[in-house]
């Protein structure tokens, strides 16, 4: 690529910087631990960049750039920067790992996501504990991990979506090479690697492009974190070029599956084709150079059924995270109504009935649900992820707001239906910890956001309840599962379920995905709480689940004879069903 630095073919290292406002630039580095360190003047060549050569550089060289005499900067392209963005980079060798797994990756019908938080995952906070934990995952059904941001930030832990150099993976959780094996090792046991990657802005602590590219930034679109990223004025072409090679490097170099884009309905782009299309026909094309199942998923408030598609295309993603199905779970569980659940509150058992026919209840952003049905395979439903636990002031799971039986039924929706299923991390055992927002941030930027925490969170704090401080390490800690509560009875029989459960979708739902219906499916409620629906295929069968998401028995007529794909506690002829029960049925065609 032609950002940051690369070793020579013989001994050595480029390093180019895009810098157009730099007056001058220069080349700090250390060619050895023990040698002084040297500064060298860079070259200007056109379009604002800037280049140097250093002979005696190479792999674990540390160096930085010097603009205009007076600032020093890290590489905002750098592969490593183990001492945060504020100090020097790492001269990095690409090709050092060996990798051991041969994988070309999995077609989308199979995948069944697990989100995680490296740095909460497990009590090590790291890759390699994070490793650990993979063969049990693997076993229980999951066929992919999906990684919250690894970007270098400001701070000893986060989050991770305040990201300032996005080829450096976060070093507190250990060494590129340790990413790496990782992914290796995730590959041996069959699971597909997807990383949550942000475009949408950069983090307020450590970056410093404003000073010598402020061409990164709009002069005319907002974004909610400042000036939006700059992708259709001048200068853009690199700002573009900048984020499409970002793209590749995490598939090409570290091996991953997929990427997760965050929020990209706060990417302001007027050009055609937009950033989105770029980068969409950029990946499609790697994957089709490498022989390889690469898949790209959003999320995305505008809800637009335009970007996406069930086969790979060029331009367009394999799916979107789907808040509407979570949201109108959530309502119909809880019946909380404040803020974007309000849209749901007055018929949540219908908005999840058209969610689980037709995908959106709202697309295109609409008050008012409607609009064509979308392939159900785009959509990624879960009942929590990261942002609907985290971004509460408590950080509770559904299962501390709902019933726990219709929390545990809720589960089994999310995976059970035609569409793409997604697990927050925990969940699988019904964890009692919290997620929590936390931030490392130091000095006006911890303040200022512990008062934003509170000024949005205050009204939910009553009696003697604190809101717990984002800024501090406890929160991070009270944020990590406890792996006691796995090994529970409690645990063992929520992944006993899980487990069975999945396995009926592999028996079952994924042979059939690729003939399913482009429209048609329906669904129907019966009683207060119960709901019937049919989703149907192209060679006849049909997909039947009944399920009542409440406390009390409904009567209904019984269905149509067929096979019994799964049940939770249902009995009898189904003229009755129980408080918090379903069943899952194939007739005509099954396999």
């Amino acid at each position: 690529m032609p950002f940051g630095a690369r070793l020579l073919a013989g001994d050595g290292a480029r390093f180019s910087l895009w810098a157009p406002a730099a007056q001058e630039a220069a080349l700090w580095y250390r060619p050895s631990p023990n040698a002084a360190a040297r500064t060298i003047a860079a070259t200007r060549a056109d379009g604002g960049w800037w280049q140097a050569n250093a002979g005696d550089a190479g792999a674990g060289t540390p160096y930085r750039w010097l603009i205009d005499g007076k600032l020093p900067v890290p590489d905002p392209a750098s592969r490593s920067n183990p001492w945060g963005p504020h100090e020097p980079s790492v001269l990095v060798e690409p090709a050092s790992y060996a990798w051991k797994t041969e994988w070309a990756g999995r077609p989308w019908n199979e995948l069944v996501f697990y989100e995680l938080h490296v740095g909460s995952f497990t009590p090590a906070g790291t890759y390699d504990g994070a490793l650990r934990r993979l063969p049990e995952l693997a076993a229980l059904g999951f066929t992919a991990i999906e990684l919250m941001p690894l970007a270098s930030y400001g701070g000893q832990w986060g989050w991770g979506y305040d990201g300032v150099l996005p080829f450096a993976p976060n070093a507190s959780y250990g060494s590129p090479d340790d990413l790496k094996r990782l992914v290796d090792e995730a590959h041996a046991l069959g699971l597909c690697v997807f990383l949550d990657v942000v475009y949408n802005h950069f983090g307020p602590d450590g970056n410093y492009l404003h000073a010598y590219a402020p061409q990164f930034f709009s002069s005319s679109h907002a974004s909610p974190w400042g000036a939006a990223i700059n992708f259709d004025q001048e200068g853009s072409a690199v700002v573009r070029d900048f984020f499409v090679h970002n793209a590749l490097y995490w598939i090409e170099e570290f091996g991953m599956d997929g990427l997760r884009l965050d929020a990209v309905h706060a990417i302001a782009d007027d050009s055609r084709p937009d950033i989105l299309q770029e980068l969409s026909a950029r990946v499609r094309g790697l994957a089709t150079a490498q022989k390889r199942q690469v898949h790209l998923v959003l999320e995305n408030e505008k809800n637009q059924p335009a970007r996406l598609s069930s086969s790979p295309e060029p331009g367009l993603y394999d799916a979107q995270w789907n808040d509407d199905f979570h949201h109108a779970v959530h309502v119909a569980l809880t019946d909380e109504s404040q803020g974007y659940y309000a849209k749901f509150a007055r018929h949540p058992l219908a908005l999840l009935a058209r969610v689980l026919t037709h995908g959106f209840a709202f697309p295109e952003g609409a008050s008012v649900a409607g609009g064509d049905p979308v392939p159900l395979s785009c959509m990624v439903n879960f009942i929590g992820n990261h942002d609907q636990i985290g971004n509460r002031a408590f950080g509770e799971r559904l299962g501390q707001l709902a019933p726990a039986e219709g929390a545990e039924l809720a589960l089994l929706l999310a995976v059970l239906t035609p569409a793409t299923p997604m697990v927050f991390m925990g969940d699988e055992f019904a964890a009692s910890t919290p997620f929590l927002y936390f931030a490392n941030w130091d000095g006006p930027l911890r303040d200022a956001v512990r008062e934003g925490r509170a000024r949005e969170f205050g009204h939910a704090v009553t009696g003697n309840a604190v809101l717990p401080d984002p800024c501090d390490v406890a929160t991070l800690q009270a944020s990590q599962l406890r792996w006691d509560e796995s090994a529970s009875a409690t645990g063992q029989a929520r992944k006993a379920l899980l487990q069975r459960a999945l396995a009926a979708r592999r028996t079952w739902l994924q042979p059939l995905a690729q003939q399913l219906a482009a429209h048609g499916h329906v669904a129907e409620f019966v009683g207060e709480s119960g709901l019937r629906v049919a989703w149907h295929y192209q060679d006849g069968t049909t997909l039947g689940m009944e399920m009542n998401l409440g406390p009390d028995a409904v009567e209904a007529t019984p269905s149509a004879a067929a096979v019994e794909v799964f049940s939770h506690r249902w009995a009898g002829d189904g003229r009755l069903w129980a408080p918090w029960s379903a069943r899952w049925t194939c007739s005509e065609g099954a396999p």
